[in-house]
């Protein structure tokens, strides 16, 4: 697996400067994935990370860039959808081999892996990994794309995409206007419907429960909509909440619809950065259906 690592970003970073008209602003028609990668950090405005996942997972990073492509997850549908839009820079949030790290000893002698990475091998594709760079940015990328998709803005407090002070609802009145959100979705809830609440917390992707349980016992959350988590975590310090007479609710969305409107919002981003080459965001979709 090749990658792009840390040091490397940063040397390409120090002696890569591309401006227009005093913007740091990506013009070159011949320009490399690499460079496209330090430009992109560059404008997050992040010091360099340490350690970080955001590196290149496949491809050569001297390749030069004929279009990008913006998604949670480089499934198969999307690697094919890019390669027919003439893109080979994939800038993918999550992981591209089904562990956090990208892992793939593992997976040597697997078919499914095997035919993932010849399809980027034999079309030439540049896969890397936007991740902590995007949560990063001031505000939250992810956060970013979220508001805009729930079409919450008035209602952010204090300009924090992941507070929100609604009129006051109900659980049930709530999730309805999630439905019409998110319509392919199967939500989660741990609550009572009936319950009036008016102040959420976002805690997309996974966070994990002790991120979900901090939220939850400030007196100023009345309902966390998260991501995942494990069910014997945060479902369970729900149960036993509600069954104390809490007044609290949480509701999972799933992983990717907490966080894919951040890509939607990464395209957007991105086509004010570069210039002259195409960008475009394809939908992942749900990992799964519901029955």
């Amino acid at each position: 697996m090749k990658a792009l690592s840390a040091i490397s970003l940063f040397i390409i970073i120090s002696i890569f400067t591309v401006s227009l008209d005093g913007q740091n602003s990506v013009t070159d028609k011949k320009i490399t994935a690499s460079q496209v990668i330090a430009s992109i950090i560059k404008n997050t405005g992040s010091a360099l990370i340490p350690n970080t996942v955001d590196v290149i997972k496949e491809g050569d990073p001297e390749t030069i860039v004929t279009g990008i492509v913006t998604c949670m997850f480089a499934t198969m549908d999307v690697l094919k959808q890019a390669v027919a839009k003439n893109c080979n820079l994939i800038i993918v949030h999550e992981p591209l081999y089904y562990n956090h790290t990208d892992e793939t000893k593992q997976f040597h002698n697997d078919q499914v892996f095997l035919e993932k990475r010849g399809f980027i091998t034999d079309n030439k594709l540049v896969i890397w990994r936007f991740h902590d760079y995007i949560h990063s940015m001031k505000p939250d990328g992810i956060l970013s794309g979220m508001v805009i998709k729930l079409g919450w803005k008035e209602y952010e407090v204090n300009g924090h995409p992941d507070q929100y002070s609604l009129p006051e609802t109900t659980l049930n009145e709530l999730l309805g206007t999630l439905k019409k959100v998110f319509p392919e979705n199967a939500f989660y809830v741990v609550g009572n419907p009936d319950m009036k609440l008016s102040k959420v917390r976002l805690a997309p992707g996974a966070p994990g429960s002790a991120y979900h349980i901090k939220l939850l016992e400030d007196n100023n959350v009345d309902v966390v909509i998260g991501g995942e988590s494990q069910q014997w975590e945060t479902y369970e310090y729900m149960r036993d909440a509600v069954a104390q007479g809490k007044k609290k609710a949480v509701i999972f969305l799933g992983h990717i619809s907490s966080e894919e409107a951040g890509m939607d919002f990464c395209a957007g981003w991105l086509k004010g950065l570069i210039k002259d080459i195409p960008v475009n965001y394809i939908r992942s979709g749900p990992s799964y259906w519901s029955y």
